[in-house]
């Protein structure tokens, strides 16, 4: 009598692997859509946190706050800070400071988020300490904590 050895995966074994890799793939899609907007988004407030540290500095030097600017090239040249242009409007306003960015080039599969704001607010305290607060009608899930 032959004894054959099964080798190899059954049809069963295999949809079972199929299906497991499909449920990965649907958990793991969107998770990687939204790190990749926040990835762009925090391009734009890491420029912002460099340009309130700019502000600070200058506070803290003339002990008033900066003119209100919507030109990158101006905040560049009071500031001394390279503001990039390509995901966002930057501007500055208000005493104390706002910085402001208007959300642009984000996805182009997520367009809803073009036009959103973020805003960085000023506030002093009695000895001159700055805190910064983070605001604007981005949905708090994308904001910097």
């Amino acid at each position: 009598m032959i004894r054959r050895d099964p080798k190899g995966f059954t049809l069963i074994e295999l949809l079972i692997v199929i299906a497991i890799i499909g449920i990965l793939a649907a958990v793991a899609l969107p998770m990687y859509r939204a790190q990749t907007l926040k990835a762009k988004i925090a391009e734009v407030t890491n420029t912002m946190g460099t340009i309130a540290s700019a502000v600070d500095v200058y506070y803290q030097d003339t002990l008033s706050w900066p003119l209100a600017c919507a030109n990158p090239l101006v905040l560049q040249t009071n500031l001394g800070v390279n503001v990039p242009t390509s995901r966002a409007t930057l501007s500055t306003a208000g005493s104390p400071t706002v910085v402001t960015a208007i959300l642009q080039n984000i996805s182009a599969s997520n367009p809803q988020l073009d036009g959103n704001t973020i805003t960085l607010f000023a506030s002093t305290s009695t000895g001159g300490t700055i805190r910064w607060t983070w605001g604007g009608t981005l949905d708090p899930f994308y904001r910097p904590k």
